[in-house]
């Protein structure tokens, strides 16, 4: 490859580095996959979480700000504190969620796609084509505020309008302790919410479900059945009709059970904390965390690409000592790859996209030749399957994409 001519980037990524594992995963596939290739414009944030503590989390916000200005962005996976972590890291707070940050500031959606490859059979001999998440992104429990509550106490919702009348609700008069949380949602957030989700239904050409709770939460749920409802049909019907797809609303344990007896091949919307649960599940089922894509689409058009997995922390740990490690990159890869390939098609760089598609290709032939890491050789029902660390996949990955480019 001495006489490849490196590809040029217009407009920088906006790169997220981020913990643990990936953190050395990140910088592998930028050695390995991608400087060798392109000419690769980045503007760099460090989400890594002695950094966000540093900076008071300022960096997570900024590098949000970062992704609106340019419009696309590529995430490594990063910690999300609880209080082992806070001793670990001797943290100055318990910082949130930064992909919940960027998420709220960019109010967009989050789909999540399992990656086929020959040789990982679904769990479910029925699911014949990828199921994707359409996770909405801001409020619920991911907003909350939460607190203990002693005996005795009385618990009320205290609504404040903008006249100063109030209306008051009661939650509970506790007998004994408890626990009580507060949380929200918005109807601009629910209303993008919706809209990204018809406009990937489109994008797609394929049906898209919608689940929640209205028969229990009477309110809350049904707002955002209202508004996807009211939308659908003042900005979608039709549009969805002349492309031969289906919106359809049901409860989120019917969803479930279509699903499990479905052959998969579409879209199925869910609220924050149903779409982080089950997009995990689809994952897994499908084969593997590791084999996930996810990407933020904001109602503006910015869009952030990542792997919907953590950080490997137990990998790190044997990293740390020196043990060997085979880590699976493929969800980060893709992150990689879907951030290039968006980035040329909006800078109209058919070379950049095209070596996003070889990036991807690569990895999973690579794959489908035997090559991969423990994981998947686990499950994988190729023959003569090869069991590979971290970096030798990488590697071999980089082989095969030669031979492509």
């Amino acid at each position: 490859m001495s006489d490849f001519t490196k590809i040029s980037m217009k407009t920088p990524l906006v790169e997220m580095d981020g913990d643990e594992m990936t953190r050395i995963i990140w910088k592998m596939i930028k050695d390995i996959l991608l400087s060798p290739y392109l000419e690769l414009k980045t503007e760099y944030y460090d989400l890594g979480l002695e950094n966000r503590d540093l900076t008071n989390d300022q960096v997570t916000v900024d590098s949000a700000q970062a992704t609106r200005k340019y419009g696309v962005a590529v995430k490594c996976a990063t910690i999300t504190p609880n209080s082992a972590r806070m001793e670990e890291y001797h943290l100055r707070e318990m910082w949130k969620s930064p992909n919940a940050t960027i998420r709220a500031i960019l109010d967009g959606t989050v789909f999540r796609t399992p990656i086929l490859v020959k040789g990982i059979v679904p769990f479910l001999p029925t699911w014949k084509k990828p199921i994707t998440i359409a996770r909405h992104a801001y409020g619920d429990i991911y907003k909350s505020t939460e607190t203990a509550v002693p005996a005795g106490a009385k618990a009320e919702l205290l609504v404040t309008k903008k006249d100063g009348s109030e209306e008051k609700f009661l939650i509970h008069d506790f007998e004994t302790p408890g626990i009580i949380q507060g949380m929200h949602n918005i109807d601009k957030s629910i209303e993008s919410f919706a809209r990204s989700c018809f406009n990937f239904a489109l994008d797609c050409k394929q049906d898209l479900w919608f689940a929640t709770k209205d028969t229990i939460s009477k309110k809350y749920d049904h707002r955002f059945k209202d508004i996807f409802q009211k939308i659908y049909e003042e900005e979608y019907e039709e549009k969805f009709a002349d492309n031969d797809i289906e919106y359809f609303y049901t409860l989120i344990d019917d969803a479930v059970a279509r699903v499990i007896r479905s052959e998969g091949g579409y879209i199925w919307a869910c609220k924050n904390y149903d779409g982080d649960v089950m997009s995990d599940m689809i994952a897994t089922a499908f084969g593997s965390l590791a084999m996930m894509t996810s990407v933020l689409v904001a109602p503006d058009g910015a869009y952030e690409y990542e792997a919907a997995h953590g950080t490997v922390q137990r990998h790190y740990y044997k990293h740390l000592k020196g043990e060997p490690t085979s880590t699976n990159s493929v969800a980060t890869i893709f992150a990689w790859s879907g951030a290039l390939r968006k980035r040329g098609e909006l800078d109209e760089l058919p070379e950049l996209i095209g070596f996003a598609d070889k990036l991807e290709q690569a990895t999973l032939q690579t794959i489908e030749n035997g090559t991969m890491t423990g994981d998947l050789a686990a499950m994988s029902t190729l023959p003569n399957v090869k069991k590979v660390g971290t970096e030798e996949f990488l590697l071999a990955v980089n082989e095969t994409l030669k031979t492509l480019l």
